[in-house]
C-alpha cells in the first residue's frame, strides 16, 4: 500500500549550503580564471551596471523557475497545474507542480534551470568574457542549492516513487510503496505520514507582501541605473 511521506526543506541549512556554493564558485573562478574574476569585480567598481544587475539579477531568478516549468511539462506534466511564488521572507521563489508527478519527472525539472542557466551560461560567459552573465550564473548556482537538495535526496529513493508538492513552497510529497520514513539526507527534514496531499490554494502566481516591497525595490533600481 502507498503512504504519503511529508518532508521539508530545512531553511537553516539551505541558507548555509547556498552560500558555500557561492563561495566555492567564486574562488574557483578566481583561480581558474582570474581575469573574468576581475571583469566581475569591476561591476561593482560601475554604479550604472550595479544597478541595472540588481533588476537582472531579479529576472534571472523568475527565469529559474519558468525552466522549472518546462521542465515539469516536458516531461508530462499538465501545465494548468503549474503554479509561481515569491515569498522573500522564506528566502525562496517557487514553482510548484500541483499534481503527483514521477520521479524522472521532478529530477529533470530540478536539474533545468542549474544546467541551461548556471553550468552552460558559466561557460559561454567565460568563453565570450561576459562578466555580468558569469555573475548572474553564478547567483543561480548558489540559487539552486535547494534544487541539488532535493536531487540528492530523491536519487536515493525507487525509481517508482512520486514526488507532489505543498503549497508553502517547502514542503513536498513523496508517495511510495516502500518505508521512507528511515532515509536521512542532510537538509531534508521527515514531517511524517500524512492521509491526503492538500490542494486547497492553486493561486497561479501568489506574490507575499515583502516580496512586492523587493520587486518595487528592484525596479526602483533600474529606473536609476537608465538614468545615471
Amino acid at each position: 500500500m502507498k503512504k504519503n511521506y511529508l518532508f521539508k526543506l530545512d531553511l537553516k541549512l539551505l541558507n548555509i549550503f547556498s552560500i558555500l556554493i557561492l563561495v566555492f564558485c567564486l574562488v574557483f573562478t578566481f583561480l581558474l580564471f582570474p581575469s573574468s574574476m576581475l571583469g566581475i569585480v569591476a561591476i561593482f567598481d560601475n554604479t550604472k551596471e550595479l544597478f541595472l544587475m540588481l533588476p537582472l539579477l531579479l529576472f534571472y531568478f523568475i527565469l529559474h523557475e519558468l525552466l522549472h516549468a518546462l521542465g515539469y511539462i516536458l516531461n508530462g506534466a499538465d501545465p494548468k497545474k503549474i503554479t509561481f511564488g515569491m515569498e522573500v521572507e522564506k528566502s525562496v521563489l517557487y514553482c510548484l507542480c500541483k499534481q503527483n508527478v514521477s520521479k524522472k519527472n521532478i529530477l529533470f525539472s530540478l536539474m533545468y534551470p542549474l544546467f541551461f542557466i548556471g553550468i552552460v551560461t558559466y561557460i559561454i560567459s567565460i568563453v565570450f568574457d561576459f562578466p555580468l552573465l558569469l555573475l548572474l550564473s553564478i547567483a543561480n548556482i548558489s540559487g539552486a542549492a535547494g534544487d541539488i537538495m532535493y536531487f540528492l535526496f530523491i536519487m536515493k529513493l525507487d525509481k517508482d516513487i512520486q514526488y507532489s508538492e505543498m503549497d508553502d513552497g517547502t514542503s513536498f510529497v513523496i508517495i511510495s510503496k516502500k518505508n521512507i520514513d528511515n532515509i536521512k539526507h542532510p537538509g531534508i527534514i521527515y514531517e511524517g505520514i500524512i492521509d491526503e496531499i492538500p490542494r486547497n490554494d492553486f493561486r497561479r502566481i501568489f506574490i507575499s507582501k515583502p516580496s512586492i516591497i523587493v520587486i518595487v525595490i528592484f525596479l526602483v533600481a533600474l529606473i536609476i541605473g537608465l538614468l545615471i
